[in-house]
């Protein structure tokens, strides 16, 4: 499995690229950072961002795309500028039907090095080793981007699924319904019903709808209408039940 791991930013926003599999060691494919001028028009810099990251999947093909999940913090710009750089990810991900993870930056400490308070001298050691790279990579955005992609190849939902397509498995029935569903949807209709479940009025599915209560709808409870207890529940719990409602 290929996995994009995202460190989303405006100025410098980390990439890089893991191939591997759940219990193997991870290798390199590759790493980088995109860069946008912090004097630039906010459109012109996410734009920019959006046609380097969609080179980034264009080029490597990867399975799955990890973005790092933003967390509130004392500078509102900051966190605005980041949240907005992973949105553009996210979007470039989604616009080629790949799957994205959001983790936050525990779960990736704890995933590369054991430790979810890590700091990011020991996080940068870790992704040397498991990596086998010589050198730290520079800077620190692409090194948060490898444990990024590190995290979710060991621990995304995804790995085992992307597993299988690659050995030529059959796709599971529950994402083609899904992604049918979500596509039925944006034309302005209504997603098919799940399969066993009886399709409401009006459903667009093959099941025949539920026939119409005859008279029509049944009256609302008149004011001060007498209720009926209960059966089988311990204490005096009383419940009013309508006689033209099928139990």
């Amino acid at each position: 499995m290929r996995v994009l791991g995202v460190d989303p930013g405006l100025t410098r926003c980390g990439l890089g690229v893991v191939e591997g599999a759940p219990g193997k060691p991870p290798g390199l494919v590759a790493a980088g950072v995109a860069r946008t001028p912090p004097s630039a028009d906010i459109a012109a810099r996410l734009l920019a961002l959006e046609v380097e990251i969609d080179a980034w999947l264009a080029e490597h093909h990867p399975d799955a795309v990890a973005v790092e999940r933003v967390f509130s913090q004392h500078n509102v710009r900051t966190v605005m500028g980041t949240a907005q750089a992973g949105a553009v990810a996210v979007l470039c991900a989604a616009r080629r039907g790949l799957p994205v993870a959001l983790h936050t930056p525990s779960e990736v400490k704890a995933a590369v090095t054991g430790n979810g308070r890590a700091d990011k001298a020991q996080v940068t050691t870790m992704v040397m080793r498991l990596l086998r790279l010589a050198d730290p990579p520079k800077p620190a955005d692409t090194a948060d981007a490898l444990a990024l992609a590190i995290c979710h190849l060991w621990r995304g939902p995804q790995t085992r699924l992307a597993v299988l397509a690659r050995a030529g498995a059959p796709p599971d029935p529950r994402i083609a319904a899904a992604r049918r569903a979500a596509a039925l949807l944006a034309r302005g209709g209504d997603p098919p019903a799940p399969p066993g479940w009886p399709a409401r009025r009006g459903h667009a599915s093959g099941a025949p709808p539920l026939p119409e209560p005859a008279g029509g709808d049944p009256p609302a409870p008149p004011l001060g209408a007498p209720r009926r207890a209960a059966a089988g529940r311990r204490g005096n719990t009383s419940s009013w039940t309508d006689p033209g409602v099928r139990r």
